[in-house]
């Protein structure tokens, strides 16, 4: 191996033993100085490797605190790979009842780095049925209806970013999504508190999305469910977005339980360390 593969190799090494050092932290987060001194590295090599991890999505820095947190990559790469327990086990106990209750299809998304991706896809026994997602697939943020919530969530400011970087591929693979349109979907979705895809991917394939949220306020995601057309008359939309709300709702009380004994720990270990 040449020294330049060996350097290389060691580098991705302790990129990956500083993301592990965050993800021993990442109740409360961790500053520059604590990545130091738990990786041993000097300080001018844990500010490159750590610039690497937030291009690469994996890790995050507070503004306010400076402190380094895990990024979105990483929770939809931990989302994507999770089995029986967390998230996907919690959001797919309710995709079924909507599907169960619809017969139409249901999924859930979260957002990756101005783009959204379809962590599940649950089938519905309605005979014919809209193909227009599939689990692990990325669209631009508003691209759908599921999207559309999640985008509808961003700052004005955040919304005009995910726009403008993403011109290039709607123009590309989406034209009939005009920054216009997205705006009226976002302007929509804030209002009704639901986002509504009137066929604008696929003409016959209409779709409901609801943004679903962590226990401090934070987007965990976003439950959509589609069908065709004719099944998304005006009072079938009331029912599923009365059916939509029950489950959020449901994923919400849920996720506030997974996360409360965690908060308790935190503020038991913060209490300890202050009376230390």
């Amino acid at each position: 191996m040449t020294d330049q593969a060996l350097s290389g190799a060691q580098s991705v090494d302790r990129a990956l033993g500083l993301l592990a050092v965050v993800r021993r932290n990442a109740a409360e987060g961790i500053g520059l100085s604590g990545l130091m001194q738990e990786s041993g590295l000097n300080k001018p090599t844990v500010r490159r490797l750590m610039l690497a991890l937030i291009r690469a999505g994996l890790v995050e820095q507070d503004e306010a605190s400076r402190r380094y947190h895990l990024g979105e990559e990483a929770f939809v790469m931990g989302a994507l790979a999770a089995g029986r327990h967390g998230l996907l086990e919690i959001t797919g106990e309710s995709l079924r009842r909507l599907t169960d209750a619809s017969e139409d299809t249901a999924f859930f998304s979260v957002m990756r780095r101005g783009h959204s991706v379809c962590l599940q896809r649950e089938e519905g026994r309605f005979p014919i049925r809209t193909h227009v997602l599939v689990a692990g697939e990325h669209h631009p943020l508003g691209i759908g209806a599921g999207s559309a919530a999640l985008l509808a969530e961003l700052s004005d400011e955040e919304i005009e970013q995910v726009i403008s970087e993403n011109a290039a591929e709607l123009a590309a693979r989406y034209p009939q999504y005009t920054a216009e349109v997205l705006h009226e979907q976002v302007c929509r979705a804030r209002a009704e508190g639901h986002s509504l895809n009137p066929g604008l991917v696929l003409a016959n394939s209409w779709a409901i999305g609801m943004a679903v949220h962590y226990p401090d306020g934070r987007v965990a995601g976003a439950l959509s469910i589609a069908a065709i057309d004719s099944r998304m008359g005006d009072a079938r939309r009331a029912e599923l977005v009365t059916l939509m709300r029950t489950e959020k709702a449901r994923i919400e009380q849920k996720l506030e339980r997974m996360f409360a004994p965690r908060a308790s720990a935190g503020a038991t270990l913060g209490n300890r360390r202050r009376q230390g």
